[in-house]
């Protein structure tokens, strides 16, 4: 690598002189390889025809190919596009073969070129631009890997998406695709009245999500702030100030694990919706999802309301079934839950259910902690298709109304879920400030208990709500989850499909802290290896020493035995001196 580098800049050097002079500050384009490839495929409709015009595209080399001293073939890459640049000697301006094949040595894979020429399509009906001059524009000092292949390890990829998406088209394809998602929820929220608006980023309190916060320090202010888990609270505080319809797609951040569908920065969507509930959002959400579906699942020109991910097919045909928590986990279960969850009596209980289904549940084992992990071993594991889990526990929704048929347990609050996963969360928004300090402050209590993602008693939410909040109902989709829904058939595995493949830079150990984990695990293995060769052996018992001394005695007799006979044969069988061995 540092061979091929160093020849790069003696070659770029030599032939311009200086190195700036490899990189020129602009270069006018009048096409985009797309919008070339439209206008000029449809106008060079014949085999062997050019045009008689003259324009300008750039783009990446992809590949080189000579043929002759006088020809040859440039593949350059844009947009997602390729383009061949027809070289010959006959069109290059002045037609000076020293210029014209100095040009074309010092053009490598990887490297950035414009070029000037007319539009052609070529006698085996290749669409191309015949050169009357190529500007050099940037050197790639590093060799890319074969133009047919592609660059499969992850670390590699997510360290370096640069390079990832110079290489893997389909890198490119997956966040061209994301960025059509959060521009249809654009679209789509404008044309139902919806304002988009922007929240800080960083708070005095983390509130609006359960969820562990990061933490900063602002240095004017000497206090130490917390990075945003969701902008709930501000949100809602703008419906108060009389803005009925708000929304925001923004960055969050929560200080938790990293695995397959988890990222600490995410892209978080949150609307709030004044004088609508949760039955509203439901419907709202459902009409939402499948005009998603048919806006960018489409295949031949057909939306596709069916797709295969994590190996299943999931269905987005409405109506989407609605699912209710407490029964439906009643009738998995095979139990009959508490009317009140708030006990220390439904603690138990669920507690000992937990440890007889060998549920996975960390502590601490708050009420809310345990019917999470409960609910997502017995029913969030049938919801492949979209799925909403309806009216959740009192306990573990203290921004959500109380029900109205059964306001002491429950809520008006839905999860939907998509191949087992939650993809957006919502409810009919609590709008009592006094109901809110209760529930902000049996949050308190969790958090006492070691429950470090409860949430904190936000004062001055509670002191805007006091001014009044009408019926509204809230809601709230990660981005990157349905990024990975429909961008699937893109991703290197797409039977495992990971967060990572839609982020553009992903949460990642740092390069050198990763090497020296790995370091210090090979380290380790070594020390354990050698303390386990270096370690005594086992202090034997009179009985164990004086069976294996025995053993040893019978071996060396049965060796001198063996040597001595292997001996008395030789002797006999020796020739006599003088006399030659037979060979």
């Amino acid at each position: 690598m540092e061979e091929y580098y160093n020849a790069r800049l003696e070659e770029i050097t030599n032939h311009f002189g200086s190195i700036k002079g490899a990189y020129p500050h602009k270069f006018k384009v009048s096409h985009r390889l797309p919008e070339y490839n439209a206008e000029f495929g449809a106008k060079l409709t014949e085999n062997d025809t050019t045009l008689d015009e003259f324009v300008s595209v750039a783009g990446r080399v992809n590949s080189v190919r000579a043929s002759g001293a006088k020809m040859r073939f440039i593949d350059i890459q844009g947009d997602g596009e390729k383009l061949q640049v027809f070289s010959r000697l006959q069109d290059w301006e002045g037609e000076n073969l020293e210029e014209y094949t100095k040009l074309h040595k010092l053009v490598h894979r990887g490297d950035i070129i414009g070029v000037i020429g007319k539009p052609t399509r070529t006698k085996k009906g290749q669409l191309s631009i015949l050169p009357k001059k190529i500007v050099y524009l940037t050197t790639c000092f590093h060799m890319l890997p074969a133009s047919h292949q592609k660059i499969e390890q992850q670390e590699t990829r997510y360290r370096q998406r640069y390079l990832d998406l110079i290489v893997n088209p389909d890198a490119r394809i997956t966040f061209v695709k994301r960025a059509q998602i959060v521009s249809f929820f654009r679209r789509f929220m404008d044309s139902h009245g919806f304002l988009e608006v922007e929240t800080p980023m960083m708070n005095m309190i983390p509130g609006g999500a359960t969820a562990r916060p990061f933490i900063t320090h602002h240095n004017d202010l000497n206090r130490d702030l917390y990075m945003r888990v969701a902008p709930e609270l501000y949100l809602k505080t703008l419906i108060m100030g009389g803005l009925d319809r708000v929304y925001e797609i923004g960055r969050v951040f929560r200080n938790e694990g990293i695995d397959l569908t988890h990222n600490p920065e995410f892209t978080l969507f949150e609307f709030y919706w004044a004088y609508a509930d949760y039955n509203d959002l439901m419907d709202f959400t459902e009409r939402m999802i499948v005009e998603l579906i048919k806006t960018v699942n489409v295949k031949d020109g057909q939306p596709q309301m069916k797709l295969t991910y994590g190996g299943r097919e999931i269905d987005f045909t409405p109506p989407y079934k609605r699912v209710k928590m407490i029964p439906t986990l009643e009738e998995k279960l095979g139990v009959k839950l508490p009317e009140n969850l708030e006990t220390e009596e439904a603690q138990k209980m669920l507690f000992e259910l937990v440890k007889k289904h060998n549920v996975d549940c960390p502590p601490p084992h708050t009420v809310a902690r345990l019917l999470d992990h409960l609910v997502g071993d017995f029913i969030e594991v049938d919801c492949v298709n979209p799925t909403f889990i309806i009216d959740h526990p009192k306990i573990m929704s203290p921004l959500a109304k109380w029900h109205r048929d059964e306001p002491e347990r429950l809520t008006e609050r839905f999860e939907l879920f998509i191949n087992t996963k939650e993809v957006c969360n919502a409810y009919t928004e609590l709008n009592c400030h006094i109901v809110q300090r209760q529930m902000f402050e049996g949050q308190a209590g969790a958090r006492a208990a070691g429950d470090l993602e409860a949430q904190h008693v936000d004062e001055e939410y509670i002191k805007a709500m006091s001014y009044g909040l009408p019926p509204t109902a809230g809601w709230g989709l990660g981005i990157d989850r349905i990024t990975m829904l429909l961008t699937a058939q893109h991703q290197p595995n797409p039977d495992t499909p990971n967060i990572k493949e839609v982020i553009l830079f992903p949460a990642m150990k740092p390069d050198d802290i990763a090497k020296a984990d790995a370091g210090a695990k090979a380290m380790l293995e070594d020390k354990e290896e050698g303390a386990a060769a270096a370690k005594p052996p086992p202090k034997e018992s009179n009985n164990q020493r004086k069976k294996r001394e025995k053993a040893e005695r019978a071996a060396r007799e049965k060796a001198a035995a063996e040597k001595a006979a292997a001996e008395k044969a030789a002797g006999e069988g020796a020739p006599a001196e003088g006399e030659k061995k037979a060979e």
